[in-house]
């Protein structure tokens, strides 16, 4: 196994800004002379304010000694030029987004430093095969892509550049380990991992919105309160900000060649050009003035107690209904069948991805859960054939499991199957063109992303044939090639590693 770079090389960070202060004091905290290079002064007073900020509030958590604080600090020093980096051993470069600029720092460093030094960037954007071409030395660069605030995600992605020795990114792995990180390896690709694999959760989202479906509020609390997620995409773009993420996305799909997958949408391009950015304009999908009224999500009124129910069949991922309903009191009928429950006569069917109204043979559809036994809310579409009164049958089902129930639009794939079909096979499609490994992709989505479970565990416990024929039918409907299954989930499907 490789040992990390010693607690006794020099790092040098090249850029003061969020990111660089904050690699920083998770390089000074780890035992190395930290050198933060950046201008003008004030600014580099500024970073050191907030690394001894920092080191203070894990002091008084308890997670930290005084010692070991004034110790860490110790090893901080500033400077204004890249000179300054001489005696590194590492040095990363952690200014903004721009290749010219980056490719002065990174030449810079590379005339100031030992041939035997390590160059990486913190790009999440940019191409790493492009920000080498001009090194001398580039078997020796590679990418650490923190996330930000770096001092607190765990999450590292360690980018092997075309012509990076393999033996410089698994110093990089054992070095983020030894900083306290989770690491994954990856190779150098548009997106990396996180940002290629997280794009089908905004880019249905926004779907969603564009065909009128659901409204931001339902959209979070729906993804939330179902799928599990901590927070919902509408309020994670205004978090992350709108104009930030057109940019990634039109990066991403630039880079592909313009594949489907990574299509923008006109409604948030048109939401940049109002201002509306989210929390750092004041103004998003949601309004973030100070005392402005969160909207409620759309929720069902109360529906009638169901008198008989039937459940015909496997329900799947929503098989944990019927114990739920059983707990409630429900008497339940068994009988065979494709997996559905009928309430009151009213036909209730897991969604597989085709919409209610073009099944024709069920009066609703159920979104799907990340855990039936524990889920809030319920997300329902009603056919447009439906019998008479099938939505308040349906909520007053889910209502007396304890079930509060939003009532969407009667869209392919519904909210939560859609996005985690796309996450899955996103991930899987990433692992088949070897950009990671299938356990480092689930990892990154936990830990850089906070998703419940990793995409390709979630598709293995739901079965990848289930995810297979809803992006079959997702496709075959939309006629759009963003839902095309990839090669690996119709293997993982044929084999059936799961119930599927």
């Amino acid at each position: 196994m490789t040992d990390a770079l010693a607690p006794a090389v020099t790092v040098a960070i090249v850029g003061a800004g969020t990111m660089g202060t904050g690699i920083a004091q998770v390089a000074c905290l780890a035992g190395h002379r930290t050198i933060l290079i950046g201008t003008p002064p004030e600014t580099l007073d500024a970073a050191r304010r907030t690394i001894s900020g920092g080191l203070d509030i894990l002091t008084g958590k308890g997670r930290l000694s005084p010692a070991a604080r004034d110790a860490a600090l110790s090893r901080l020093e500033t400077a204004s030029d890249i000179a300054a980096a001489a005696p590194a051993g590492l040095a990363i470069e952690a200014v903004p987004e721009d290749m010219d600029l980056k490719h002065r720092v990174l030449l810079a460093l590379e005339a100031a430093m030992a041939p035997a030094a390590i160059l990486a960037s913190t790009t999440s954007a940019l191409s790493l095969a492009a920000l080498a071409r001009p090194l001398a030395r580039p078997s020796r660069f590679c990418g650490l892509h923190f996330f930000n605030p770096a001092q607190i995600l765990p999450l590292v992605e360690v980018v092997d550049a075309p012509l990076t020795d393999p033996a410089i990114g698994a110093l990089g792995m054992a070095t983020m380990r030894a900083w306290g990180k989770s690491p994954i390896r990856c190779s150098s690709s548009p997106g990396f991992v996180v940002n290629r694999c997280a794009r089908a959760f905004y880019a249905e989202a926004l779907r969603t919105l564009a065909e009128r479906a659901a409204d931001p509020a339902t959209i979070d609390a729906v993804m939330r309160e179902s799928g599990g997620f901590r927070m919902g995409p509408c309020e994670l773009m205004d978090l992350i900000g709108h104009d930030i993420n057109v940019a990634a996305t039109a990066s991403l799909s630039a880079a592909t060649f313009a594949d489907p997958r990574y299509r923008g949408s006109a409604m948030q391009k048109e939401m940049v050009e109002a201002g509306l950015l989210g929390r750092k304009s004041g103004r998003g999908f949601y309004d973030h003035a100070k005392g402005a009224p969160r909207p409620a999500p759309q929720t069902a009124d109360p529906g009638p107690r169901p008198r008989r129910l039937r459940v015909m069949g496997d329900l799947g991922p929503a098989a944990a209904l019927a114990r739920r309903a059983v707990a409630a009191g429900l008497r339940i009928d068994g009988a065979p069948g494709d997996g559905r429950i009928v309430v009151d006569g009213i036909h209730l069917a897991p969604s597989d991805g085709r919409p209610a109204t073009l099944r024709g043979d069920v009066d609703v559809v159920l979104d799907l859960a990340l855990d039936a036994a524990t889920q809030g809310r319920a997300a329902i579409a009603v056919g447009d054939a439906a019998l008479a009164g099938a939505s308040g049958t349906a909520a007053g089902f889910f209502q007396t499991l304890g079930i509060a129930v939003s009532v969407v639009d009667d869209i392919p794939g519904l909210l939560v199957l859609r996005s985690v079909a796309c996450l899955a096979n996103e991930a899987l499609d990433a692992a088949q063109a070897g950009i990671a490994d299938e356990a480092d992709i689930d990892l990154a989505m936990t830990k850089g992303m906070n998703y419940p479970i990793g995409p390709i565990a979630w598709a293995a416990r739901i079965g990848f044939g289930r995810i297979l024929r809803a992006l079959e039918n997702i496709h075959a409907i939309t006629g759009d090639d963003r839902y095309r299954p990839c090669l690996r989930l119709r293997r993982r499907a044929a084999v059936g590693t799961a119930a599927s």
